[in-house]
């Protein structure tokens, strides 16, 4: 299975006529993504027929969450839910870096409640103990885990995850993400055994407007000033093909 991680409805295109049949949809994914608009929602599946699975993630940065915030997502995966969604990627953890079982075990009874899939996300590569983790969302019945070994990169771990394939796959689906790509996800699948991956498919295009005399909108990792980061379809159809062949 091939998911392309998009930041837009116009991702969502480029990524469905790139021939690709599942995406995750994010706003702001310069932010790590967070949770889409109902009519980015609403409009891809109106106008493609993907498998689309909704980022629920309130701001930047960590994944422990205030009350507040807390509420806030619960009431979003619902909305996502009943305009069409597929499922939800999500994840939440305690200051201690240890996986919110509590909270986690609240959003997969919502999200099942639908029949959909529970995706928890990559917070899972920032907790202190990953195998503990991992068990620990298995017992609350998650459906897939994306993650990149713990890595910035998933090519980094490939150790790692084929460990956690041999040791979970029969029990949990793994997604890998993070630096995957056309020149090296079927390596990654080949050596690590896991089959399903995430990719971003990245590209920039240009704003004139991001930037002028002593104000910036820039991107922080963007490769010029004027720099936002869209889906590629062409680099869509490139990984599409290796994958399939």
């Amino acid at each position: 299975m091939l998911e392309i991680c998009c930041g837009s409805y116009e991702d969502a295109l480029a990524a469905y006529n790139g021939g690709a049949k599942q995406i995750e949809l994010n706003a702001a994914l310069a932010l790590g993504g967070l949770t889409p608009s109902l009519a980015s929602l609403t409009l891809t599946k109106r106008h493609t027929d993907l498998k689309v699975i909704c980022m629920v993630r309130p701001r930047g940065g960590g994944f422990c969450y205030s009350e507040k915030e807390f509420e806030v997502m619960m009431a979003d995966c619902q909305l996502l839910l009943e305009n069409g969604a597929d499922g939800i990627a999500f994840g939440f953890l305690n200051s201690d870096l240890t996986i919110d079982t509590i909270r986690a075990q609240k959003m997969i009874n919502l999200i099942h409640q639908y029949k959909k899939e529970a995706v928890f996300h990559r917070a899972i590569d920032v907790v202190n103990d990953y195998e503990t983790s991992i068990e620990t969302l298995i017992k609350l019945n998650i459906d897939r885990i994306l993650t990149s070994g713990q890595k910035e990169k998933a090519p980094q771990a490939v150790e790692r995850l084929a460990s956690i394939q041999a040791q979970y796959g029969a029990q949990i689906t793994f997604l890998i993400g993070s630096g995957v790509n056309e020149t090296n996800a079927v390596e990654l699948m080949q050596t690590t055994g896991i089959t399903n991956i995430h990719s971003s498919c990245k590209d920039w295009c240009l704003d004139p407007t991001t930037e002028n005399l002593d104000v910036s909108y820039a991107y922080t990792e963007s490769p010029s000033p004027l720099a936002y980061d869209v889906v590629l379809m062409e680099k869509v159809r490139k990984l599409v093909r290796v994958v399939t062949e």
